[in-house]
Formats: structure tokens, sequence, C-alpha cells
């Protein structure tokens, strides 16, 4: 079975590595040079395309297992990154089934509400209709020609190498504990068993909210990662003051709220999480009683 990688950055070259670990041969696509030649030393076969511009004439997708996880552009409410790569299906070839790596900013602000795959999605932010966008074309690629489609919701991703310490150690502030919104996160790792599991037996046609079901504020997020670093904890300013001094990116986050339930990851998929918990992948990093400046 052919195994192509859409956008193989930091968690394709993780994905891409156990599907080689284990003798089968990966395809990985990528815009730049520079990210081409991380993935032979892994086992993953490299190519070179630019989508949405470039025509690629070297990617044969016919029977393939494809893992999308390539981003949309940074600007715009649609996503011409998914519109172009089922133009390729039809000039190329129909794949077997395609996993979608997307975003749980799909379902909106919630106000804080539990949310699971049932709910409607209510997509505001530019940032989250470009993936609901990708999410529609892949639905009607997927109905059109019946293809297997499996849709994956990801919340943050963390890891060791993906915690926000410089951000800490600058000094910037986060929204005061009582006033900051919920949020969601998934380890770098956990995201990738996830991965393997939706290709190898999500029923297709299935949404899945990709998260370890234990949400926390995003001033928490901080707090306890600051304390875990033996770092000094980032200041506090109330909700009111976060514009202008807090980026555009982090103010966008601070509008929306909501705790995401995983049972129907875990029940359906039987996904055992290595990290269920933020302790957990702290634990991992920096040990039961380390401190790390």
């Amino acid at each position: 079975m052919r195994l192509i990688i859409i956008g193989c950055g930091y968690i394709g070259r993780q994905l891409g590595a156990r599907l080689a670990s284990r003798g089968e041969p990966v395809i990985g696509v990528v815009r730049s040079e520079a990210s081409a030649v991380l993935l032979a030393p892994l086992g993953i076969q490299a190519r070179r395309v630019d989508l949405p511009t470039d025509v690629p004439d070297a990617l044969e997708t016919a029977g393939a297992d494809v893992f999308h996880l390539a981003p949309p552009p940074a600007e715009g409410s649609t996503d011409p990154v998914t519109a172009r790569l089922v133009e390729t299906f039809g000039e190329h070839g129909q794949p077997r089934r395609v996993v979608y790596v997307g975003t749980t900013g799909v379902y909106g602000d919630c106000a804080g509400a539990w949310v699971d795959e049932s709910r409607a999605p209510e997509p505001v932010a530019e940032r989250s209709l470009r993936r609901w966008d990708a999410e529609e074309r892949l639905r009607t690629w997927s109905r059109e020609t019946g293809g297997e489609l499996v849709i994956l919701r990801v919340a943050g991703i963390y890891a060791c190498d993906r915690l926000p310490l410089a951000r800490i150690r600058s000094g910037q502030p986060v929204v005061s504990l009582d006033e900051a919104p919920w949020s969601n996160r998934i380890h770098a790792e956990d995201l990738v068993e996830v991965c393997l599991a939706a290709m190898g037996r999500a029923p297709s046609g299935s949404v899945y909210n990709v998260c370890d079901g234990h949400p926390s504020t995003m001033t928490d997020y901080f707090l306890r990662i600051a304390e875990a670093a033996g770092l000094a904890p980032p200041p506090q300013i109330p909700l009111a003051r976060a514009p202008g001094q807090v980026s555009a990116g982090m103010l966008s986050y601070l509008r929306e709220s909501r705790r995401l339930s995983n049972r129907k990851l875990i029940d359906e998929l039987g996904v055992q999480l290595r990290y269920p918990t933020l302790a957990d992948g702290l634990r991992g990093c920096f040990g039961d009683d380390s401190r790390q400046a």
C-alpha cells in the first residue's frame, strides 16, 4: 500500500518515521528543500510540491492512503491547498483513504461548554473558516468518488520541544486566571498514534476530537509549564487589557472557550494515550522533581 503524507512537517516526520520503521514505504510531500533533506534520514521519500501552485506530476495517488497535514494559507476564508489536492486526486488517481488533520477551532466559541463530535460547527475566526472549508471539500470528494475519509479535529499540540518557554522567559503577560478561556491540548506523540489508528481502523466518515480530555484554562497551561521548568510565572492582566499587550493570534484564541470530550476517540478507536493529562506530559519533559531554567 502506498502511503503519502501531504505536509510532512513536525508531526508528519514523526508519523512517517513510525511507518518507515515498520518497513512501509512512505512518501512525504513538502514545499522546501530544507524540509526535504530532513526526511531521508527517517526513511521517508521526499517529494517537493508547492500546493496549490505546483502541478504534482510525480505524485501518484491512485489507491494510496493519504495523510493530509498541509496547513492552509495564512489568510482568507477558504483553503486552496485542499482544493488543489482534490484536483490532483482526479488527475493522478483517487486514493483509497484520506485522514485529514484539522482543528477543533471549527466549533467556534462554545462559552466553556463541553463539546463532543455531535455539536454543529460554527467557525468564526478566519483560521477556522479555512479548516472548515477543507473539511467540506473533502466530504464532497468522498461523497462523489467513494473514497474513504476520516477527519481529526485536533486541539493544541504540545511536546517537550514545543513548549512556550521563550514566551514565558520574556515575561509576556497572560490573562488573569479567573478570566482565562478554557483550552485543550494533545501531546504530539499521542497525535501520531491517533493518526495511525484513524488510518487503520476508523469507520469511513468518522470525525474525532483529538485531545487528552482534560482541558484547563490557557493561563493555567502557562503557569504549570513555568512551574515545571523552574521559571518565574508570567504576569497576569485583566482580559480587557489584552488587546495591544498580546499578539493578534493569541487574542483570537482568547475569544474562544470550550472543553472538548475525547470519549469517542477512546471508546471507538481504542486509543490509549501515553500522556492523558498535561501533568503526565510535563513529567515526560522535566521528570518529577527536575527544574530546567
